[in-house]
C-alpha cells in the first residue's frame, strides 16, 4: 500500500499561561512565529503529502501575517478548531477524511523545534505500526503531592516517558478513536488510541522540541533553536522613477498625496522595488527585472507588494527568515516623515515581520541632482536575512 500521509498542525488555542493577549503560536521567536517554524519543517518534507492547521475561530487575520511566505500548495487552508484540543484533532481530521490520507502525523503548534531526525523515526515506525509518538524517557525524580504541597511519597520513573508531538497514526483508525470516544476527555491522542486498542510504540524525540507554556519558556526554546547553524547574509537594493503628471505616489505600499506620480511598468514604488531587490540580494537571486522583466505586459500597473511577497517566499523556500530591513527614500517632495510609521506598517504586514525590524527614512540631497530639481525620487534598501548555512 502506497503511503498518503497528512500532517495536522494543532494551532487553535489561546496559550493564557504564556502570558501575552496574543496566542503563543502567532507570537515572534527566533525573528518569526512560532506556528512558522513548524510549517516549514513538515512542508520541507517530500513524504508529506498536505499540511492543515487547525486554528481559532476569529484568527484568520493572525494566521495570515504568520503564513506569509508560504507559497506550497500542500499548504491546505485552516479549518476551525474546536473548545478543546480534543475537538481540534477530530475537526482537523474530518477535514481531511474521504482524501485518500492512510497516515496522519499531528502536532502542537507551540512546539517550534520539530526536527527531521524526530520526523524519521516517525515516518519509520508507521511503516511496521499504526500508531507512534515521539517521547523521551523521564530523568527527573518524581514526587506526587499531598495537602498543602507536602510530598505525599516518590513515584517509580522506571518505564515512564514524557509525550511530546507529533504523534503518528494510520489515519482511519485515529478518525475512528475520535469518533468513538468524543464525549471522554482526554490529553492527546495517544491516549484515545488507548482506550481504541491501537497499539502506539515510542520513539525517541528530541530536548529540542520543548513545549512552550510559560513566558519564560520563549527564550529556553529560543536558544535551542539557535543551536542551529546559521549564516547571515546582507543584501542591497537601489531604485529610480521619474515624476509624471499625476495626484499621488505610493512609497513602501502607502498612497501619499502629491502634484505629481512616479513614472514606471508597475505601480512605480520605488521603495519596495529597492527592498525586494535587497532580498534577491541576500540570497543570490539577480534582482528585480529577472523575475518580473518590464518587457512583460502582465506586470503592467502591477502593485508592488507582489513582487515584494515573490523575495520573502525565496527567502522563506530557503529555510531562511528576515531579520532586518533599511529603506531610504530620497527626494524632496512629497514629505516622508508623516508617513514612516504607516509604511513601516505597509511593509510589516507584507512580509510578516514585526514592524520593529522594518526601518523607513527619508533623506534629500540638498537641491543637488535629478532628485534636488523634483525630477524624481529614488531609494536605497538594505536587508539582512538569516539562513541555515551549508556546511
Amino acid at each position: 500500500m502506497v503511503m498518503k500521509t497528512a500532517a495536522i498542525i494543532v494551532a487553535a488555542g489561546k496559550g493564557v499561561r504564556a502570558g501575552s493577549p496574543t496566542p503563543k503560536q502567532y507570537q515572534s521567536i527566533a525573528g518569526r512565529p512560532v506556528l512558522a517554524w513548524s510549517l516549514e519543517r513538515f512542508l520541507a518534507r517530500d513524504d508529506i503529502d498536505t499540511v492543515l492547521c487547525v486554528i481559532a475561530d476569529g484568527a484568520g487575520a493572525l494566521y495570515d501575517a504568520a503564513t506569509i511566505g508560504f507559497a506550497s500548495a500542500r499548504l491546505r487552508s485552516p479549518c476551525t478548531g474546536g473548545a478543546a484540543r480534543q475537538a481540534s484533532v477530530h475537526n482537523g481530521l474530518k477535514t481531511l477524511a474521504g482524501q485518500g490520507f492512510t497516515h496522519v502525523l499531528v502536532h502542537d503548534a507551540a512546539r517550534p523545534g520539530i526536527d527531521d531526525d524526530t520526523l524519521d523515526r516517525l515516518m519509520a515506525a508507521l511503516d511496521t505500526v499504526d500508531g507512534a509518538l515521539a517521547a523521551l524517557p523521564v530523568s527527573d525524580t518524581l514526587k506526587a503531592g499531598g495537602d498543602a504541597d507536602v510530598i505525599a511519597r516518590t513515584v517509580d520513573r522506571t518505564g515512564l516517558w514524557a509525550a511530546q508531538t507529533p504523534q503518528a497514526f494510520a489515519f482511519d483508525r485515529l478518525l475512528a478513536a475520535h469518533e468513538k470516544f468524543a464525549e471522554r476527555e482526554v490529553t492527546d491522542d495517544a491516549a484515545l488510541a488507548e482506550l481504541a486498542g491501537i497499539a502506539v510504540k515510542l520513539v525517541p524525540g528530541s530536548l529540542r522540541n520543548m513545549k512552550i507554556t510559560r513566558p519564560e519558556d520563549f527564550a529556553i526554546v529560543e536558544r535551542l533553536l539557535m543551536e542551529t547553524t546559521y549564516e547571515f547574509r546582507t543584501g542591497h537594493g537601489y531604485d529610480v522613477h521619474a515624476f509624471e503628471p499625476g495626484d499621488h505616489v505610493i512609497l513602501c505600499g502607502v498612497k501619499i498625496p502629491h502634484t505629481a506620480k512616479l513614472k514606471g511598468h508597475s505601480d512605480a514604488d520605488a521603495g519596495m522595488h529597492a527592498l525586494t531587490d535587497a532580498l534577491f540580494g541576500a540570497i543570490g537571486l539577480g534582482d528585480i527585472g529577472d523575475h518580473f522583466p518590464p518587457s512583460d505586459p502582465q506586470w503592467k500597473g502591477a502593485a508592488s507588494q507582489v513582487f515584494l511577497k515573490k523575495a520573502v517566499n525565496e527567502v522563506v523556500a530557503r529555510g531562511g527568515s528576515i531579520t532586518h530591513c533599511d529603506i531610504t527614500l530620497i527626494c524632496e517632495k512629497p514629505k516622508i516623515g508623516p508617513h514612516r510609521d504607516a509604511m513601516r506598517m505597509a511593509l510589516a504586514r507584507i512580509m510578516g515581520l514585526a514592524p520593529d525590524r522594518i526601518s523607513v527614512k527619508a533623506t534629500t540631497t540638498e537641491r543637488l541632482g535629478f532628485t534636488g530639481r523634483e525630477e524624481g525620487l529614488a531609494a536605497m534598501a538594505t536587508a539582512t536575512v538569516r539562513l541555515p548555512e551549508r556546511l
